[in-house]
């Protein structure tokens, strides 16, 4: 759970928000929810995960036993996956027919449910010092590890830690070690620093660039990013970088790497990897990152001037590269199933090899390795396994492993799939930009049309009203009719669509008039005053949300919890009743798509439902929500997004021609 930093700037500008990271626990959202005074639910959904999520952490501290922590991590896992509606579930006594969740527990989320009492866990609350909550956050520094240095020392807080290591007083406790009391001092620079995780912008930015210098260094056959970063994860903890070298030249390799610009740190280096920290220097070189071309490159390097990255590079034999690459992808949930079908066919799978069971007997690593089938490419170690490859984004063992079973993996969806983008931004309300200027853009990224969506009147910023005036709307309207026949008439296939990014009123109703909407080509219904959301219960919320949605003038639900991804989590709402409903709506021919809003800042819809909301006939739509010209390229990463949420071109409505398009939104 990330620490948030609450910003006082305006919600609407992420653009201009500092790297906040994940980088500890956060001690304020630490005490159980109070109930709802209405009747049940008085505890939600969401509400219970994080409290069992929370009561796991607890529990290691106050030293239990590990099968109970395990029992409430898992029993978290499993509730946080549960689509239908909780309360139906309680009520129906089928709890404990979920896998995960055990009597006891059952026990305790019905009584939360029915009741809005915790039983007995006020108690643990209460007992565990709230330093010890903050310790558990720095990197490497886990429960366990907590409750010995409080015990032992009476470490109770992130102070007391750094005072601790400093006169050496962490080195000599068993199992710790110097390294260890080290790791903890760079983890609280790191906290000070706000360090740790990025976005996947400034992660992929780093990762590109090392990827390929590392790549063109002499003697190094191939060299690819693997990790969180290759699997698309919103945010990136640290880098890897897998190296296929012959083994000759290991060593010319590894002293390259260390020579290389943009290297702040060399945390350490071994005859088969290298740890480093890297810098802003790394980024100064003209790069090749695939769909991200070097003028939003440079846009990257702007929003991140004071990143820094941790990363490993791990050079290994061409042979055992796909092993490696396959293995350092990840995910740990991922792999531990491709290890059990290595074992079910009396096969062991490592980052090694894949080799024979029989055959490798009680050798152990790259001894073992040695009886490795031969595997040209990862496909050939799914092969082998009697599975289809799997896309590293689908990698989180979330039935990708099934699909590949039975040849049921998505066709998923590419950057150049997308005809166009749906909301974005001039300088008629927030934008930069004026509408010509967002047309050539949008024009030269070989888009069939853009939409027009400017804020509604009602957004006001610091006392100053950023959205269009009612009596404003008619005029652009014109101007988007006017660029709209100067391109017919060229034979232009290019047009303009006027929409509008309508507030989603605290009670579900929309801004503008009921007429002034009907004039748009198409509404997108937003929350901006996230205050008053936030200070909501998740019901109340679902429930606004969904009388906005049912709206004959609302069109797509843009940025659907208003998360800015290291800064600001979203309000509470249960995202699974919403698609539902939305899924209704379309099935009685009522067009209504949900966004991924594809700011690396944003990246909202969660990639979780993505998969959801195409089981409910969702259509989404990828808009990059661009207030400037370079905004409209930052659809790339809402598209990495859609293809770790398993979508299809047919799943995303910006896939159509602009012609479909005009005929969809009856414009």
């Amino acid at each position: 759970m990330p620490n948030i930093i609450f910003l006082s700037f305006a919600n609407e500008h992420p653009q201009v928000l500092s790297t906040f990271p994940e980088y500890m626990v956060s001690v304020k959202g630490w005490r159980l929810p109070k109930a709802r005074t209405n009747g049940p639910p008085f505890a939600t959904k969401s509400q219970i995960v994080s409290v069992l999520e929370q009561v796991a952490i607890l529990l290691e501290l106050d030293g239990a036993n590990p099968f109970r922590v395990r029992a409430y991590q898992n029993a978290s896992r499993a509730l946080s996956s549960i689509e239908e509606d909780l309360l139906e579930i309680v009520d129906s006594g089928k709890l404990t027919e979920v896998k995960g969740i055990g009597k006891g527990i059952s026990g305790l989320v019905t009584e939360a449910v029915l009741q809005g009492t915790w039983g007995d866990l006020s108690e643990l609350y209460e007992r565990i010092p709230h330093g010890l909550i903050e310790i558990v956050g720095i990197p490497g520094l886990g429960p366990k590890r907590a409750r010995i240095m409080y015990e032992q020392l009476g470490v109770d807080s992130v102070e007391s830690l750094k005072v601790a290591c400093e006169m050496g007083h962490i080195a000599p406790l068993s199992g710790f070690g110097k390294k260890s009391q080290q790791k903890y001092l760079e983890g609280i620079e790191l906290l000070r620093r706000y360090q740790g995780r990025s976005r996947m912008d400034v992660g992929l930015s780093f990762g590109r660039a090392l990827e390929k210098r590392v790549g063109s260094i002499q003697g190094v056959v191939k060299a690819q990013l693997a990790g969180s970063a290759r699997r698309r994860r919103e945010t990136i903890g640290d880098l890897d970088i897998v190296v296929a070298a012959l083994n000759k030249n290991h060593d010319f390799v590894i002293d390259s790497i260390l020579s290389l610009p943009g290297i702040a740190e060399v945390k350490g280096s071994g005859e088969s990897k290298v740890s480093l920290i890297l810098e802003q220097d790394m980024l100064s070189v003209a790069q090749d990152i695939g769909s991200i071309d070097s003028q939003l490159a440079e846009t990257v390097i702007e929003r991140s001037s004071d990143a820094t990255i941790d990363a490993q590079v791990r050079i290994v034999s061409p042979e055992t590269f796909p092993f490696t690459l396959a293995y350092f992808t990840g995910s740990k949930e991922h792999n531990i199933r491709m290890r059990q079908l290595a074992i079910d066919k009396g096969l062991r799978l490592n980052e090694f090899g894949l080799f024979s069971d029989k055959d490798a007997g009680e050798l152990i690593g790259m001894e073992a390795a040695k009886h490795t089938l031969i595997c040209s490419d990862e496909s050939e170690i799914y092969r082998h396994l009697g599975l289809e490859w799997v896309p590293p984004e689908l990698r989180e063992d979330m039935g990708e492993i099934e699909a590949a079973k039975n040849s049921d993996l998505p066709n998923l969806i590419k950057p150049e799939n997308i005809t166009g983008a749906l909301h974005n931004h001039t300088i008629a309300s927030d934008g930069v930009n004026t509408l010509e200027e967002m047309s050539k853009a949008a024009i030269s990224l070989g888009w069939q049309y853009l939409g027009i969506a400017d804020h509604s009147e009602i957004l006001n910023i610091g006392g100053r009203q950023i959205g269009v005036p009612t009596e404003s709307v008619s005029h652009q309207s014109e101007m988007i009719r006017a660029l709209n026949e100067s391109w017919s008439d060229s034979n232009s296939n290019f047009r303009l669509f006027h929409g509008s990014e309508c507030d989603i009123l605290v009670d579900g109703g929309l801004d503008y008039s009921e007429e002034t909407r009907r004039s748009f080509s198409h509404v997108v219904g937003s929350v901006h005053a996230l205050g008053s959301w936030r200070n909501r219960d998740e019901l109340e919320n679902t429930e606004s949300l969904i009388r906005a949605i049912e709206n004959p003038t609302f069109t797509i639900l843009g940025h659907p919890t208003g998360r800015i991804l290291q800064a600001r989590e979203g309000f509470p709402v249960d995202m699974h009743a919403v698609l539902r409903r939305m899924g209704e709506l379309n099935s009685e021919g009522i067009l209504k798509a949900v966004e991924i809003n594809a700011s690396p800042y944003r990246l909202d819809l969660d990639w979780r439902l993505c998969k959801y909301a195409k089981q409910q006939g969702v259509p989404v739509v990828i808009n990059p929500d661009a207030h400037g010209t370079d905004g409209l390229k930052d659809v790339w990463y809402g598209v990495q997004i859609a293809r770790k949420g398993w979508l299809e071109a047919t799943d995303v409505l910006n896939t159509r021609t602009g012609s479909e398009m005009e005929e969809i939104l009856g414009f």
